[in-house]
């Protein structure tokens, strides 16, 4: 370990690990990327399996909640191999996660990098791009439950899907954040933003198709309407409940361990808004080389070293959210 800068407001990941400990914890595994994307899928074939063993509307609901669980797991695992962390090998943290995570939920691993990686280089500032993501809180607790609703109603997926064509076309600037740039159209043509969008969408549009006609060759083509339900609604549930808790209501300024939060996370919400111990958000921002599975380790040795002090849970997150 070095001695933290007297110039710097600071610390970093140097300053609490040694080299040795640095080197193990952010060591990568290809075996576990491929149990990761695996038993991701396993799961999302279980609940495929399960609503069409019992198509009821209780059923159906469970369904889209699991779903949208999984949809925001392969989501983290994109962000992983955004940063190269999936997979040791860097071609699979490239094309492989790019058509077996992000695809299917209409993520582009190449551009979403490049967007989070500023994100990285810039949290809490004016220059993150994902600032307008946790601008509003704390707001009031009408307010949170207003954004809650809509998503959950599926008005925020759907404005999400509009979104998405918008960039895919070209007309608007790749994010994933709540605001969103127009491009300069450039003497650009009808037929260029369509060329555009092709090149974009083919991908997600091969790999919903594939998953179609798998259920149809089960006989259950109609499941995928549980897919696309979760999607619109608890997708984006848990995705704006999982925004909140990384970064809303933190300090601003450089530091990792004030500019983020770790939050605690039970069996429910690793199934839905925590999955891959994202949950570990401090340790993440402090050495974002270290993969998934070795964020508790991380967070233990912080712990060990009064780094990071005992994590609220969701539900805190939520009120300290909407206490403003």
């Amino acid at each position: 370990m070095t001695t933290p800068s007297t110039t710097r407001a600071y610390v970093r990941a140097q300053d609490l690990l040694s080299a040795d400990e640095i080197r193990a914890i952010t060591a990568k595994s290809d075996a576990m990327g491929w149990w990761a994307i695996g038993r991701t899928w396993l799961l999302i074939a279980i609940t495929f399996a399960a609503l069409a063993a019992w198509a009821n509307p209780a059923v159906f609901v469970l369904a889209v909640l699991v779903l949208g669980g999984q949809q925001l797991t392969l989501a983290i695992l994109s962000h992983e191999a955004a940063h190269r962390t999936l997979f040791q090998r860097r071609e699979l943290n490239t094309d492989l996660a790019d058509w077996l995570c992000a695809r299917p939920i209409w993520l582009d691993v190449a551009r979403y990098r490049e967007h989070h990686l500023r994100h990285h280089a810039h949290t809490g500032t004016e220059l993150d791009p994902d600032l307008s993501l946790v601008a509003p809180f704390p707001g009031s607790r009408r307010s949170l439950w207003r954004k809650l609703l809509r998503d959950a109603s599926g008005l925020t997926g759907l404005r999400r899907l509009l979104g998405l064509v918008l960039m895919d076309l070209g007309v608007l600037r790749y994010t994933v954040a709540a605001e969103v740039e127009k491009l300069p159209r450039n003497g650009r043509t009808a037929w260029d933003y369509l060329r555009e969008w092709g090149r974009h969408f083919w991908p997600v549009l091969l790999s919903n198709l594939v998953l179609i006609a798998l259920l149809a060759a089960c006989g259950e083509a109609w499941l995928y309407s549980a897919w696309i339900v979760a999607y619109l609604t608890s997708f984006s549930l848990f995705l704006r409940i999982r925004s909140i808790a990384e970064h809303a209501c933190t300090e601003g300024g450089a530091d990792p361990l004030r500019n983020t939060r770790s939050t605690r996370a039970n069996w429910l919400a690793r199934l839905t808004v925590a999955p891959m111990h994202v949950n570990y958000h401090i340790e993440h921002h402090l050495l974002a080389s270290v993969p998934w599975f070795r964020l508790p380790q991380l967070h233990r040795l912080l712990q060990k070293r009064g780094a990071v002090v005992p994590v609220p849970g969701y539900r805190e997150v939520l009120r300290i959210a909407s206490s403003g």
